[in-house]
C-alpha cells in the first residue's frame, strides 16, 4: 500500500492505494472519528486478492484536509466521495463503516456518482438512538486531550469494557495527533463534532437514508455486528425490506467496530461479496 493525496471537494484527501493497477476498484470509507487505518489487515487482504484498493481518510480525519469553514455535513463527505469515484476508469465498489457507510449510501442511492456495488458496515437507515448517543458521548469526551498514549488507551478501554486491550498501546498513535501543547488528541478536526454541522436530526437523516436505500439497484450488503448497539436485528431486517436484493451478514461476536473486533470474519464476508459481484 502506498499513500497518495487525492482531490476532494475543496480539501485534499489522504488515501492508501494498493493492489493491481487494473484490478476492480474498491473504495473503503472509515467511520466517524476513525482513520483509514481502522480496517486492519482487510485492505492488504483485498489488495493481495487482486482488487485495486483505495482506503481514504475522510475530510477532517487523519491526514486529510480540514474543512476551512468547519462544514462537516454529510453532503460534504458525499461531494468528496463523488470526486474520488470519478478518478477511476470504471465504477468502483464502495465499502463504508458507520458514517462512511452513510456517505456511501447517499452517494450511490441519490445518484451522485455511479458505483459497482455497496457494502454497509454496521450502519443502516434505522439506527438505535441509545447506541448513537453512546458513540457521540465517547467522541465528545476528553476535549482536553490526553497526557499520554496510555491515557488514551484507558479511555478506549472504559468505553469498550470487556474487550481485550491491545498489547501495544502505541498502535493508537495512528488515531491520535500531537498538539502544540504536547498533549494527544483524537485525529479529527474538533469542529467535526458540532452535531448540527454533522448528521443533524436523526429522524430526518433516517428518512433520507431510507429513501436512498429504496433506490439502490447495484449489488448491496449489510455486514453488522451481532453485539452492535447501532444496528439491531430489527434494523437489519428493515434494511432487508428496503433493499430486497441485498445480502445481510451478522458477525455474532462483533459489536459496532466490526472490522476491529473480527477482522478475519469481516474480511471473509467482504471478499465473498466482491468475488460474487465483481464479474
Amino acid at each position: 500500500m502506498r499513500k497518495v493525496m487525492l482531490k476532494g471537494a475543496g480539501v485534499p484527501i489522504a488515501a492508501d492505494v494498493g493492489g493491481p493497477e487494473h484490478g476492480v476498484p474498491v473504495v473503503l470509507l472509515h467511520g466517524g472519528g476513525q482513520t483509514r487505518f481502522s480496517w486492519g489487515q482487510a485492505t492488504r487482504r483485498l489488495a493481495s486478492t487482486g482488487y485495486r484498493v483505495c482506503s481514504v481518510d475522510l475530510r477532517g480525519h487523519g491526514e486529510s484536509g480540514w474543512s476551512p469553514d468547519g462544514d462537516y455535513r454529510l453532503d460534504r463527505f458525499v461531494d468528496d466521495l463523488a470526486g474520488v469515484l470519478s478518478m477511476f476508469d470504471r465504477p468502483a465498489f464502495v465499502v463504508g463503516a458507520s458514517m462512511g457507510g452513510m456517505t456511501g449510501l447517499l452517494t450511490v442511492g441519490e445518484g451522485h456518482a455511479p458505483a459497482a456495488g455497496l457494502v454497509l458496515v454496521d450502519i443502516a437507515p434505522r439506527m438505535e438512538v441509545e447506541g448513537a448517543m453512546q458513540v457521540g458521548a465517547f467522541m465528545t469526551g476528553n476535549p482536553e486531550g490526553f497526557a499520554s498514549v496510555q491515557e488514551a488507551s484507558d479511555a478506549v478501554a472504559a468505553y469498550r469494557p470487556g474487550k481485550p486491550r491491545p498489547k501495544d498501546p502505541n498502535r493508537l498513535l495512528k488515531n491520535l495527533r500531537l498538539g502544540d501543547d504536547g498533549r494527544y488528541y483524537w485525529h479529527w478536526d474538533p469542529a467535526f463534532m458540532m452535531r448540527d454541522a454533522n448528521v443533524g436530526d436523526l429522524d430526518s437523516l433516517s428518512r433520507r437514508l431510507q429513501a436512498a436505500a429504496k433506490r439502490l439497484t447495484v449489488p448491496a450488503a449489510l455486514i453488522r455486528g451481532g453485539l452492535s448497539n447501532i444496528v439491531s436485528a430489527e434494523g437489519a431486517e428493515e434494511f432487508r425490506e428496503l433493499v430486497p436484493h441485498a445480502d445481510v451478514v451478522t458477525i455474532e461476536s462483533a459489536d459496532h467496530m466490526v472490522a476491529g473486533d473480527r477482522n478475519d470474519r469481516f474480511g471473509n464476508a467482504v471478499v465473498a461479496f466482491l468475488d460474487r459481484h465483481a464479474g
